[in-house]
C-alpha cells in the first residue's frame, strides 16, 4: 500500500505524536508498504533530511514554542495526487484534518484519524481567542464531531480514549481501538543503565523517571511536590518544553535541588539506557490518550505510578501491573508502592507492554486500511463513480 500520513507536528519538534508517526511508519515500511509523512515546515535549517517528508509551508505558532502550522487553503492536491496514494492517514485534529478531508475527497481514498489529544483540555492556555473556557471546549468539540463524522474511520489509543469520543458524538462511521506500538525490541529489560547514569551525573538513589514534554498539561509539579514524602529517591525529568523554567522555580522555592535533576532532551538512542538506570516510572497527566512513554517505561521493566484518569485507566490495573493515584498524596503512596513493586507486578507490566507492541498495533492499523478502502470503493461504486 501507499500511505500518507498527515501530522500537525513533526521534527524538530518532538512529543508523542511525533513518537507515534516515527514508529508506525517504520512498522509499516518493514511490512513493504511505502509511507509518505505530509508536515509543516520549520524552516531549511531544522527540517529532517528525508525524501518521503512532503513539508508545507507554514507559521510559528505562537501559543506554544515549538509547534508550526500549516497554511490553508492550498491542499497541495497535484503533488499529492502524483504520489498514486492508496490512504490518507491523519495524526492530527487541527488542519491537517481538514486538508485530509479534502485531499480524501478529491483523490478519491479513503482518510483516517488518528486521535492523539485531547485539544479541549488545553484549548483555553493555548488559544488565540479570548473567550470563556467553556464556550471554547464547545466550539473545540462542534468542531471535532464534524470532522470526526467525516472521516472513514477513527483511530482511538485506548478503549478509555474510545468511549469519551463515543460519547461526545455516535456519528463516527468507524471506531477503532489500535494503541499506538512500542517497540519492544528497543525498550525491553536487562539493558546496562550505568553509562547513562555517569553519562548524565546521576547518583546513587532510587530513580523515579518522568519522559516527556515538559507542558503544564502533563502536571509535573505533583510529582515534584509528592517526592518532598518520598524516602531515599529522586525524580528525573527527561524533556524539555515551555514550563521548564516555571518548574526550576518550583523545584528551588521547595529546597529540592538534591532531590530533582531535570536532564533536558534526551536522544532517541540514550532513552532505553534511561529507562534501564530508573527504579520506577511516573506520569501525573490527566491529559493522555495512550501515555507513550509509560508503555516504553513499562517494556523495560519499570514499574509505573500513573493518574487515575483517561488512558491510563485502559493500561493500569491497580496493584496488579501498576499503581493508580488521584491527588499528591496517594502520588507519594503510588511511586513508594512501584518502588517496592513485587515481581509479580513487573511481569504483569511487561506482558502489558507486549500487548501493545508496534508489531500488534501495525498488523491492526493494516486490517483497517484495507477495510476502509473496500468500503470507500463500494461506496463509489454504488454512487457510479470510477475509482
Amino acid at each position: 500500500m501507499r500511505i500518507a500520513m498527515l501530522t500537525d507536528s513533526y521534527y524538530p519538534t518532538r512529543d508523542g505524536v511525533v513518537t507515534s508517526i516515527t514508529t508506525i511508519r517504520k512498522s509499516l515500511e518493514d511490512l513493504g508498504h511505502e509511507v509518505w509523512v505530509v508536515a509543516p515546515d520549520p524552516g531549511e535549517d531544522d527540517r529532517v533530511k528525508d525524501d518521503h517528508v512532503l513539508w508545507l509551508r507554514s507559521v510559528s505558532f505562537k501559543m506554544y514554542k515549538g509547534y508550526f502550522i500549516p497554511v490553508l487553503p492550498s491542499a497541495d492536491y497535484s503533488r499529492m495526487h502524483g504520489l498514486d496514494l492508496d490512504v490518507i492517514h491523519v495524526h492530527g485534529v487541527a488542519t491537517m484534518a481538514v486538508r485530509g478531508l479534502v485531499l480524501a475527497h478529491y483523490l478519491k481514498i479513503p482518510v483516517v484519524m488518528t486521535f492523539h489529544t485531547m485539544v479541549d483540555d488545553v484549548v483555553q492556555q493555548y488559544s488565540p481567542i479570548n473567550l470563556p473556557e467553556e464556550k471554547l471546549r464547545g466550539m473545540v468539540w462542534l468542531y471535532l464531531k464534524n470532522a470526526m463524522k467525516r472521516m472513514d474511520a477513527v483511530i482511538a489509543p485506548t478503549e478509555a480514549i474510545g468511549k469519551e469520543l463515543t460519547g461526545h458524538s455516535r456519528k463516527i462511521r468507524l471506531l477503532r481501538i489500535i494503541p499506538t506500538g512500542v517497540n519492544t525490541s528497543v525498550f525491553r529489560p536487562g539493558l546496562d543503565g550505568g553509562s547513562f547514569t555517569e553519562k548524565y551525573g546521576l547518583d546513587d538513589s532510587r530513580k523515579v523517571l518522568f519522559v516527556g514534554r515538559i507542558s503544564f498539561e502533563k502536571e509535573i509539579d505533583m510529582a515534584i511536590r509528592a517526592m518532598r514524602n518520598v524516602e531515599g529517591a529522586s525524580l528525573i525529568i527527561a524533556g524539555a518544553g515551555p514550563q521548564k523554567e516555571e518548574l526550576e522555580g518550583l523545584v528551588g522555592e521547595l529546597g529540592m535541588e538534591n532531590k530533582v535533576k531535570f536532564l533536558g532532551f534526551v536522544p532517541d538512542a540514550d532513552l532505553p539506557y534511561a529507562y534501564a538506570a530508573a527504579d520506577a516510572a511516573v506520569s501525573c497527566s490527566r491529559f493522555e490518550t495512550q501515555g507513550l512513554s509509560v508503555l516504553e517505561a513499562m517494556a523495560s521493566g519499570l514499574p509505573c505510578a500513573c493518574r487515575n484518569a483517561r488512558a491510563f485507566t485502559s493500561i493500569i490495573r491497580d496493584g496488579e501491573n501498576g499503581f493508580l493515584f488521584d491527588g499528591e498524596e496517594e502520588c507519594a503512596a503510588a511511586i513508594e508502592k512501584a518502588l517496592n513493586a513485587s515481581d509479580e507486578v513487573r511481569k504483569a507490566s511487561l506482558e502489558t507492554a507486549r500487548d501493545c507492541s508496534a508489531e500488534v498495533s501495525v498488523e491492526k492499523t493494516v486490517d483497517l486500511y484495507k477495510e476502509v478502502i473496500a468500503a470507500k470503493k463500494k461506496r463509489l461504486e454504488g454512487k457510479g463513480c470510477s475509482v
